[in-house]
This record gives structure tokens, sequence and C-alpha cells, in this order.
């Protein structure tokens, strides 16, 4: 065995080595069986979330340190379980790897995953580990939530406002400037720096919760409408006004973007990134007027009222200052997994 610890790779310790490793970031009390075993409280319903990443897809070593491939993968499925109105439990780690991974990179990249799941008091519960010829990270997320505080998408009505709780193209920005650093060069460093963060470090909005459902006065008499942004905010509203069977009109000049876009991009980039950029991990909700303002109020800066639910089936784009000519919003204007 290669005695140079931080050079070793996955294929001279073997898949037990391996895992031996790995237990020292779960629980001590929680691993060794087949299963996970968790307790959750009276009256409340699991939530379960899967999320799949893959190296060149999803993270990259140009763009993203393997704590940071860790984080933002505990993050992408916190951020689901927020969605959904429920808090986390734990999760289950099913990781695919060639032989030749170092052993430390693996080891960093769980290290990402425990500091933001240590935020929540999250442990990793289990998982398992195979061989791949690329490495493949698949996290399944549990979580909990009152069954009369379940966010679901189906759940907009006509005359709902669509609130975000927060800038939206940040993460974009934040890829684009790791990609081609030579761009942005009118971005102050601390400007750049939160670009890049929120690429590399989102965060996960179950911070919202507690404030909706004090804003709300749980029980709410009817289900509340929501997912995150992950995909981006087009395809966000796009998917709830699906599955709600309702249509969406969007205010142009109320889509929260970050500041230092008025120092680099264009309107139209702006919007771009905005609508289209993705991995923002925001909360996008429809709630009636009154306690949509107070959310907004609650919540600060970034969070906004960025249009409201209408009748029909068209998610509409619309410019008071004419700026912009209205447009239709759609999911292929977003990213495809399958796109050719």
């Amino acid at each position: 065995m290669n005695s140079d610890l931080s050079s070793q790779q996955v294929k001279d310790i073997g898949e037990q080595g391996l895992l031996e490793r790995l237990q020292r970031f779960c629980p001590p009390e929680i691993i060794g069986d087949d299963a996970a075993v968790l307790e959750t409280a009276p009256e409340q319903f699991l939530v379960v979330t899967t999320d799949v990443l893959v190296d060149g897809v999803h993270f990259s070593n140009l763009t993203t340190s393997p704590e940071d491939a860790g984080w933002r993968a505990a993050t992408a499925n916190l951020s689901d379980l927020a969605a959904m109105g429920a808090y986390p439990l734990g999760i289950t780690v099913g990781l695919g790897l060639p032989g030749e991974v170092r052993v430390s990179w693996v080891e960093r990249l769980y290290q990402g995953m425990t500091e933001c799941l240590q935020k929540y008091n999250t442990s990793i519960v289990g998982g398992d580990v195979v061989r791949s010829p690329v490495t493949t990270l698949a996290i399944t997320a549990f979580g909990q939530v009152n069954p009369n505080q379940i966010i679901r998408r189906s759940a907009a009505v006509v005359g709902n406002a669509i609130v975000v709780t927060g800038v939206h193209g940040a993460s974009r920005a934040g890829l684009e400037l790791l990609l081609h650093p030579e761009l942005g060069q009118n971005l102050k460093d601390a400007e750049r720096t939160a670009l890049i963060l929120a690429h590399q470090r989102p965060q996960p909005r179950l911070d919202v919760l507690p404030i909706l459902w004090k804003i709300l006065v749980s029980p709410y008499p009817r289900p509340i409408a929501g997912m995150d942004s992950s995909d981006g905010l087009a395809d966000a509203i796009i998917q709830i006004c699906r599955a709600s069977r309702v249509g969406a009109i969007l205010e142009h000049r109320q889509i929260p973007v970050p500041v230092a876009f008025d120092h680099w991009l264009t309107p139209e980039q702006a919007l771009a990134y905005a609508l289209y950029g993705g991995e923002d991990f925001e909360l996008v909700l429809c709630l009636p007027q009154e306690p949509a303002l107070a959310l907004v109020q609650h919540l600060g800066q970034g969070a906004a009222i960025v249009g409201s639910i209408t009748s029909g089936s068209t998610v509409l784009l619309h410019d008071e200052q004419k700026k912009f000519p209205d447009q239709v919003l759609s999911l292929s204007q977003g990213f495809q997994h399958f796109a050719q």
C-alpha cells in the first residue's frame, strides 16, 4: 500500500477499507446494520428525496473542490426537503468511483457534505460504495413534515402572489467567473467572491419554513404551492403552473438579481441568468397577497413578489417599462439533461 496517505487511491484500500474510512463521518450508533432506523416525531410524515450528481455534469475539478462538491450535493437534497416543507432527518450516500480516485479526494468530498449537514443537525446515516467508470454521487435524504404544512407544486390558485426567497442568477454568474476568470473586470473583489460562493457553497432555505408557518399561523386552511429553483426560476414557475393547471404572469423588473450584475452584465444576460441559470436553491412559493407581503418583509433583501398566478396555462414574462417584449416562458429554454 502506498505510504503517502494523500496519494492513496481507492483501489489501494478496496471497498472495505474505504467504507471503514467513511464510517467515521456517520454517527456510530447508526452504522452497522443493513438499514438505518430513524425515529420521527408523532403525527409527522416521512419525506424522501433522491438526487444524483455526475462528475462532468454537476461538478468539475475545474470549478469545484471536493469539499464544495460535497457541500453542493448535500444542499441539493436539503433544498428538496425544504421545498416540501420538511425538516431533514438524515441522508444516505451512494458513491460510484473509478479505482484510481484518491482516497483523500473522497474523504474531502464527505467532509464537505458533513460541513453542510451539521448546520442543520443532520447526519450521513448510511450508503453504498461501488466501482464505476465515472464518479457518481447518489444521495437519498429523509425528512419529516407536519401533514398540515406540506408544500406541493399542485396547490397554486388563481390570484396567488409568487414569492422568491432570494436573488437569482448568482450561481450561474459564479460558475462563469470560475470558468472564465478574465470576465467581470468591473466587479469589486467582494462582489466576485460572493458570486463564486453562491455557486460553490449554496444555502438550502430551510430557514424560511419557521418564518412561513409563523406568518400563516399553522394549520393553514389550504395547502401552499411551491418548489425550489435548483433548475432555474422559469423552470420552477412553469412546473408549479403545470401541476396546478394554472398560468402566471411575471414582472421583469421585480425579479431580484445581484447588485453586482449592474457592473458587469447586460440586462439581457442578467435576465437569462436569473430565469435559466439554475442552482440558486431558493424557494418559489405561491401565497395569498397578504402573507406573501409579510413573508417578503420578514426575509428582507433579495426576497420579492415576482408575479401572480392567472387562469389559463401560459407563463408570461411582462415588462411594464416596455424595454423588453412580452415573452412566453417554456422549459425548452433552460437546461435539459438529454437535449441535443
